[in-house]
């Protein structure tokens, strides 16, 4: 089977998390099962807005590899969307990869439950557990069976993504609830004014609850406040 592809871009930087800075490859996946309110990437999943058909490469495993190592760039980003629901067809991608000497993430809501192979051939997991901020309801947006497998692989960095404080005490019931460390905070911004507002607001109490903040570094480089 193909794989649906978005896009394929780089070399860039990874803009988020504790990679952030770090030269990079993206592969974009297309479909997503979450339909979160302020998502950056619609046209991966939503089809009130897009032509998902028009918008999406049905690629090979082989040829997806070829673009990926034709990017001058160490790491490897797999985002979405969300990427596990292909995931069958990205274990053959990450073990080739690693071969390659290219160093693989993976960005995932935390909701899909990775099969052992990709586990195992994936080094680093960026699991993003949504919030209610997000206006996705509780039972589609928290898989407790995921969460625990992911962060009992001790491969995982749980980056929340926050509107403002208000938002903090919902990721502290998750570490609580799940154990998840480590954590990472960001905010939901989408201007440079925005992100640092958001940070500088947020920024105290993250620090006081022991977790990481990050910023968003690719919205941080764009020369305007307006999208």
């Amino acid at each position: 089977m193909n794989l649906l592809v978005t896009e394929i871009f780089g070399p860039t930087f990874q803009g988020e998390g504790p990679s952030t800075g770090q030269q990079a490859a993206f592969l974009r996946l297309s479909r997503c099962n979450l339909t979160c309110t302020w998502c950056d990437t619609p046209e991966t999943w939503d089809t009130s807005r897009f032509d998902l058909a028009s918008m999406t490469r049905r690629m090979t495993e082989s040829e997806v590899l070829h673009e990926l190592l034709a990017v001058p760039a160490p790491l490897v980003v797999v985002t979405g969307g969300e990427p596990l629901l292909q995931q069958d067809r990205l274990v053959w991608l990450a073990d080739m990869l690693r071969a390659n000497e290219r160093r693989v993430e993976i960005e995932t809501n935390g909701t899909i439950v990775p099969v052992s192979g990709l586990l195992a051939a994936v080094k680093h997991w960026n699991v993003s557990p949504k919030l209610a901020s997000s206006g996705v309801p509780y039972g589609k947006r928290i898989n407790p069976e995921a969460l625990r497998a992911l962060n009992s692989s001790h491969r995982a960095v749980f980056k929340f993504v926050v509107e403002g404080p208000t938002d903090l005490e919902d990721v502290a019931e998750l570490e609580a609830e799940y154990g998840l460390a480590p954590i990472w905070v960001m905010p939901q911004a989408t201007t440079p004014t925005a992100v640092t507002a958001v940070m500088r607001e947020i920024a105290n109490e993250t620090l006081t609850r022991g977790w990481n903040l990050s910023t968003r570094l690719h919205i941080l480089l764009e020369d305007t406040d307006v999208r």
